[in-house]
């Protein structure tokens, strides 16, 4: 931690408001430039944060609207322009004498990031520190993270471990980075319990079960997959002969002991295993009660294997004679290996008898053909899940040589005959149980945002990955202006993260504009058709820019030379006035724009006038702008050729004038005097073009793609139903079927345009599988940094009703679904715990199944924030054919899939 000295308050008496924030904004982007592994950063309240940043942009709030806003998270409260006091961090921390064991102040869990804190680069705290001083400081560290080990993030919870001392039975709760080693963790508990480093080794003490020894110390915790909250065994050896060496700690422990050690552990699984179906009665001879063994942070895959396992249909199929439809072949598939491990697995787990399964043969097979899940780490279930249904299709598909088939485009064609087209390519290609139960079809319809053109297809979904509406980032439209008289105006949209600053949106708007580098992009917010404020401090929290806010993007060019940049604010007169009107007054109209006008020496009134002529001529169909014989551009006024049925009229001129306003805040007709030049302010400030309209000349002008700017982000309608529940699955399930617009990376090649553009897309669901499978999207990523949503989602355990969803209108019956089994996680990021809630319909009841341990729950008990992925399967009048999940009753018959 930087030992920073404590300064008085009334140090910075001598800065404005606005000299400190521009130096602070100067030192945070310097210190993100140079971010490393190691560095310090620190937590700082958001209460004062927010008080601060009130106080330093005053004078921005107090100025005109063309003024550029700063770093200000409500610009459209009234600030008070009292200085803060000291840093006050104590809403952050238990209080000043709780310590984690390492000399750390501990901070209350479950803080977010722009909601409790900001976290601020060491230079950036020492400077606020210089000047409030307060506190207390607290510090923490960059680390690594990410697969490749090379995205930064501020690891502002350390792991927390409980160290429990055998056989004495102390106990200790200690803070130690994940990036720490194996050998600091074994030194800091010797150092606790003032114990002989040679006498002692520790364990993976994860769920009171020794599941391994510890003995590496290089190795990371992180490596090592300890987490958060996990208990660590600290065991003293007794009667060692020669112990351990002492620079090794307990890595070269005695063969004899560990081998005692191992044998020990066995036991206490074996009985661990005994204890955790204790708590199931005995029911005759229902089946399908059967644990899994956790072999090492394997519980994603026991929820997810639990949950197909317990599917009627895959029940059925997996219990009767499928090896007939193995595809030995298929490239695509694993050679029949993973259906025959799966195939094995389900029948054990519904064989009589409760003795919990340690699934290792599927494990390995799992591991073989899908690396990524190899080892010991925890992994995600969803994608486990996607990779099993999928790697099961391949190796039961029925087709063995899959035929190359052309997609048509609809070119007109009715919906349904275009459907059912797409879904007989799927099958002619894809046919497998896999595909009969849980497969579906979705229509895509993507619209290009410059020609209008649109393209309609039909895919095959597995899932359903739904949005969370409290996500990390959030959608931002803008309308993008371009002066080179070959693009009009469009809308583009896209996503950013929540919580972050100007030059996110400012990079994700560029990447989607394709903006060239020898162009750059001014930001402005449009408010009563002029410039409210200008977007261009990189700094700025994006929380200050409200939904209903109007934001235009101008592309223009970047000179090297010296340029003039000119804001043009439209205007005309009032509604009734005339044309030649006496009446002085002008009311501004459409969207303001921005140019830049590059010169040498100086600028003249001719080329600001060429320049807005340039930019206002596409409006009026790309006829070029004609002069007098005198050379002045129709004496007082711009002239321009209308062309009527394609031919060109009278010349007419046009009806504004041109009036400039410079730094000095002089007024200049621009409208005579075409090669007089202007006088340019010596500083950098931009100049403002007036540029005054008739109301002859506004009808002929095609003002539609300057006369209104979109919201930044428009509510669409929500159900009556969606409305009921603070987050229901309706709602989830109406935000992912909203229109959005393609991310920048993902781009779609207009076959009108023949360009790449950033076209919106709209899902519609078109045909529902028997077995519909939901995904709730609670990890997300943003500025490196990992979230979870601990969202509570409200979803219908039965009459899930699909029916208004549905776009194929050809459809007669009822869409109802009923939930039959989920996952679910607790937990943090990569810290967390997965268990599965499954219905037996036998039985008609539900039961927890937590690895090796089933318990029976009640229904109400199914609901709670912790769910992942559900599983629902449809209701229809056929439902009592199948009793049992598991049931084979000779009467069954599959029905064949259907909508």
């Amino acid at each position: 931690m930087a030992d920073v000295s404590m300064c008085s308050s009334n140090g910075a008496a001598e800065l404005s408001p606005e000299e400190e924030r521009v130096l602070i904004r100067d030192i945070a982007l310097a210190a993100e430039a140079n971010s490393k592994e190691g560095d310090d950063f620190f937590l700082i309240t958001q209460r004062w944060w927010q008080h601060w940043i009130e106080y330093v942009n005053q004078e921005q709030q107090n100025g005109t609207n063309e003024g550029s806003s700063t770093l200000n998270n409500h610009p459209d409260t009234v600030s008070s322009s009292k200085r803060p006091a000291g840093i006050d961090n104590s809403d952050l921390i238990y209080d000043s004498t709780s310590h984690d064991g390492n000399g750390s102040i501990e901070i209350h869990d479950s803080l977010l990031e722009g909601r409790d804190y900001v976290l601020l680069p060491q230079d950036v705290w020492n400077q606020l520190y210089s000047w409030y001083g307060g506190g207390p400081p607290l510090a923490r560290k960059v680390i690594s993270s990410g697969l490749s080990q090379t995205e930064l993030s501020v690891e502002v919870y350390p792991l927390r471990l409980q160290l429990l001392v055998m056989p004495k039975g102390d106990r200790s709760t200690i803070r130690i980075s994940k990036k720490e080693t194996i050998g600091e963790l074994h030194r800091r508990a010797c150092e606790i319990f003032y114990l002989n480093a040679e006498q002692v080794c520790i364990w993976d003490y994860y769920g009171h079960r020794k599941h391994a020894l510890m003995n590496d110390m290089d190795k990371t915790l992180d490596d090592a997959n300890i987490q958060m909250d996990q208990d660590i065994l600290v065991e003293v050896l007794s009667n060692v002969n020669g112990g351990f060496p002492a620079s090794k700690g307990a890595s070269r422990s005695c063969s004899s002991e560990i081998s005692q050690a191992q044998n020990m552990t066995l036991t206490v699984r074996e009985l661990d295993n005994t204890y955790g179906i204790s708590g199931v009665s005995t029911r005759g001879s229902y089946v399908g009660l059967t644990g899994l063994q956790n072999l090492g942070n394997t519980c994603f895959m026991n929820s997810a294997i639990q949950c197909l396992v317990h599917t009627p249909e895959f029940a059925k199929y997996f219990r009767e004679d499928y090896h007939r439809e193995i595809n030995w072949q298929n490239p695509f598939g694993m050679v029949g290996e993973l259906a025959l491990a799966f195939g094995d697995l389900l029948r054990k787990l519904w064989a009589p008898g409760r003795t919990p399964i340690a699934p290792r043969p599927f494990k390995a097979k799992l591991a073989r053909f899908a690396p990524q899940f190899s080892g010991y780490n925890q992994h995600d279930s969803q994608e486990l899940l996607a990779f099993l249904l999928d790697g099961l299709h391949e190796d039961l598909n029925r087709v063995k040589q899959k035929p190359y088939i052309k997609s048509r485009d609809a070119d007109g064609r009715p919906d349904e005959e275009v459907a059912d087209e797409y879904w007989a390519n799927h099958i002619a290609r894809n046919d497998s149980i896999i595909v009969d139960v849980c497969q579906g079809q979705y229509k895509s319809t993507l619209v290009c945002p410059v020609c209008n053109k649109i393209s309609v297809t039909f895919d095959p979904f597995m899932y359903l990955s739904l949005p969370l509406q409290s996500a990390t980032t959030r959608s931002m439209t803008l309308t993008i202006f371009t002066f080179d008289s070959t693009t009009s105006p469009f809308p583009c949209t896209v996503s950013v993260p929540k919580h972050g600053w100007c030059r996110d949106l400012i990079q994700a708007v560029s990447t989607a504009c394709s903006l060239k580098t020898h162009e750059e992009l001014k930001l402005a917010e449009v408010r009563n058709h002029q410039f409210h404020r200008f977007l261009d401090d990189p700094c700025m929290p994006l929380s200050s820019i409200k939904d209903d806010d109007r934001i235009a993007a101008y592309k223009i060019p970047k000179f090297s030379k010296n340029a003039l940049l000119l804001r043009l604010i439209h205007r005309c007169r009032p509604q009734g006035t005339g044309n030649n009107s006496l009446s002085s007054q002008w009311n501004a109209f459409g969207v303001p724009l921005i140019t830049s006008v590059p010169y040498e020496d100086s600028v003249t009134r001719g080329d600001i006038q060429r320049e807005v002529q340039k930019i206002i001529l596409p409006w009026f169909g790309g006829e070029n702008l004609t002069q007098d014989t005198d050379g002045d551009i129709c004496g007082d006024h711009v002239a321009d050729v209308v062309k009527t049925n394609g031919c060109p009229s009278k010349t007419m001129s046009l009806k504004f004038s041109l009036q400039m306003t410079n730094g000095s805040n002089d007024l200049i007709d621009l409208s005579s005097k075409e090669g007089k030049s202007v006088r340019v302010a010596t500083s950098s400030a931009p100049a403002v073009v007036y540029v005054d309209w008739s109301r002859d000349l506004i009808e002929k002008c095609n003002t539609n793609y300057f006369e209104n700017l979109p919201e930044v982000f428009k509510y669409g309608h929500v159900s009556k139903k969606a409305r009921t529940e603070p987050l229901s699955l309706y709602t989830c399930l109406e935000g992912f079927l909203r229109e959005e617009p393609l991310v920048p990376e993902d781009m779609w090649y207009c076959p009108q345009c023949k360009e790449r553009r950033q076209a919106s897309k709209k899902l519609d669901l078109w045909r529902l599988p028997e077995v519909l499978v939901i995904h709730l999207k609670r990890f997300s990523y943003s500025r490196s940094m990992k979230h979870k949503l601990e969202t509570f989602v409200n979803f219908p355990i039965r009459d899930f009703d699909l029916t208004n969803y549905v776009a194929n209108k050809n459809s007669t019956r009822r869409q109802l679904y009923e939930l039959y089994a989920l996952t679910n996680h607790y937990g943090g990021m990569g810290s967390g715990h997965y268990t599965a809630h499954i219905k037996l319909l036998e039985e008609n009841k539900w039961y927890n199944f937590d690895d090796s341990h089933i318990s029976l729950i009640n229904e109400d008990d199914v609901k709670s924030a912790a769910a992942y992925v559900l599983f629902y399967r449809r209701v229809r009048s056929s439902d009592n054919m199948l009793t049992s999940n598991g049931a084979l009753p000779n009467e069954t018959k599959t029905e064949p899939f259907q909508t």
